[in-house]
């Protein structure tokens, strides 16, 4: 048995009949459709590569240990994989519909904790694949999405991986509290062991401690409150799902003319949507700014590949009360500048491992409370997964863009996930429904926001301007869009093969 680590499990934990936590995305492909045993045949011939995508949640009884995964004796691939049609005429309004529904189902705890759906009918002689995956079995850059592994680099599909999979036994409750015990006991002489690495390297361990309490010092001022009521408050079941569009080529043509990195024109850019929707919904946005939370990803090198979360989070104030967009750029430009410096991804690592020492029991319950307490500190997430620039194919098929999907949850009513694919850039934006029907505002104010950069960029260079250098410092809260979420998964990265039948995989980052 394979026990959740303590964030996978927190993952588990948060959610209940309001917080759903997958993540997930829509892919759009060439037509014509492929049938629907051709979909079973090319995604079963792939599961081998993610044995976590045939195993199970087992929750530990009294919660006295961490969840456990488990083989799925019942598991069965059309249950996970199913077909539906958009009504006439498959465009954006129907196909933003059916996601908003498809996302607004809460995975079944007593299967494997994903889903895909293969849908017909768009228009243009398009098709669309929607996966769903809870948070806690892929966090977006682990490379063990089932949707990176299936597609393909070439046109010609890739030949299936011999598959002697056989579900061990599942475990009895005797069983599951038995090892529950065992890691009781082991727990304490793990810590043991770290306490002697530490004494061991003595500098490095100093600095590590160093730049721990600066991330907790730049955390120390998260806990004000604002008064941008309509982006929190109680949510529902129930999801809209919007999108906008944008160019990578157009995003590096601002930084080069107007300075900062694509992660402060994206930001900016997303300033400008909640600010129209702000101001739209007749709130004043004249001294405010946003607070968003954005997930990055702690994943060393060497740990690429494996199947848990790695993920700390950063917090970004967005200026909404900036009108001028060249103002607005400069003022998330100096609040990025002193993001390393900040270690506030730091902190957030070293806080989520913490909870590694708390009782499983005393884990879940905080979790569980925590989602019911009521916050407004923190108004939306958005999380940046560069995804590769070269084509990726479907059972033949061109894959001709992808949206990401991110969760909502505890009083959040708008989350946005970014994800970069062929040169283009394209923005999922998530709703809570009975509260928020009014998300096209705020897309078409992220693809307004490119647009107005990109002119300002394109008249200063036409004038012969050079971007002025960022103060050394920033008066603000510093965060940064990573590159790696919550949101939403480097959905259709394609990662690197596990066994001898596959051929390595290339990969792409977007610069930041």
């Amino acid at each position: 048995m394979d026990r959740m680590s303590p964030l996978d499990a927190t993952f588990l934990h948060v959610e209940d009949e309001h917080s759903h936590m997958h993540i997930g995305s829509v892919a759009v492909f060439e037509g014509p459709p492929p049938a629907h045993d051709e979909v079973l045949t090319w995604i079963g011939g792939k599961l081998p590569l993610v044995p976590r995508y045939r195993q199970k949640v087992r929750f530990v009884p009294l919660d006295l240990g961490r969840p456990v995964w488990v083989d799925d004796p019942h598991f069965h691939l059309p249950y996970h994989v199913r077909q539906t049609a958009l009504p006439r005429p498959g465009g954006r309004q129907e196909l933003r519909n059916l996601v908003g529904r498809i996302m607004s189902q809460r995975l079944d705890r007593d299967r494997p904790l994903w889903q895909m759906w293969v849908v017909e009918g768009l228009e243009q002689d398009r098709w669309a694949l929607v996966s769903q995956v809870h948070h806690c079995m892929v966090d977006g850059v682990s490379g063990t999405d089932l949707l990176a592994v299936v597609l393909d680099l070439q046109p010609a599909p890739s030949a299936p991986v011999p598959d002697y999979w056989k579900p061990r036994p599942e475990p009895t409750g005797l069983r599951l509290l038995g090892d529950a015990a065992v890691d009781y006991l082991v727990t304490p002489f793990e810590q043991v062991r770290g306490l002697r690495t530490v004494v061991r390297a003595p500098r490095e361990n100093v600095q590590r401690l160093s730049e721990v309490l600066r991330g907790a010092r730049s955390w120390w001022g998260l806990t004000s409150t604002s008064g941008l009521a309509s982006l929190n408050g109680p949510i529902g079941p129930h999801r809209r799902y919007d999108w906008a569009r944008g160019s990578l080529a157009d995003v590096k043509q601002i930084r080069a003319g107007l300075g900062g990195t694509v992660n402060d024109v994206v930001l900016a850019a997303i300033t400008r949507g909640f600010r129209d929707l702000l101001i739209a919904r007749g709130g004043e946005v004249e001294g405010c700014t946003v607070r968003t939370m954005v997930p990055v990803s702690v994943r060393g090198s060497a740990e690429r590949g494996e199947y848990n979360n790695k993920v700390s989070a950063m917090f970004a104030e967005l200026p909404v009360g900036i009108d001028d967009p060249v103002e607005r750029l400069g003022a998330i430009r100096a609040q990025m500048q002193g993001l390393k410096e900040s270690k506030q991804a730091v902190a957030g690592e070293v806080l989520t491992s913490l909870s590694g020492f708390a009782p499983p029991l005393l884990l879940a319950l905080g979790m569980r409370a925590a989602m019911r307490f009521p916050q407004t500190n923190l108004h939306t997430v958005t999380t940046n997964v560069p995804g590769p620039q070269f084509p990726l194919y479907a059972l033949g098929r061109r894959m001709v863009e992808a949206f990401p999907y991110v969760p909502i949850a505890n009083q959040v009513r708008i989350g946005v996930a970014i994800f970069s694919y062929m040169g283009a850039l394209n923005f999922g934006v998530t709703g809570d429904y009975d509260t928020s029907p009014d998300l096209d505002v705020l897309t078409r104010g992220i693809e307004e926001g490119i647009r107005e950069l990109l002119g300002r960029a394109r008249l200063l260079e036409a004038d012969g301007h050079r971007p002025a250098a960022a103060p050394a410092r920033a008066t603000q809260r510093r965060s940064s869009t990573p590159t790696a979420t919550a949101t939403a998964a480097r959905r259709t990265r394609a990662p690197r093969a596990r066994t001898g039948t596959r051929t390595t995989r290339g990969r792409s980052r977007t610069s930041h």
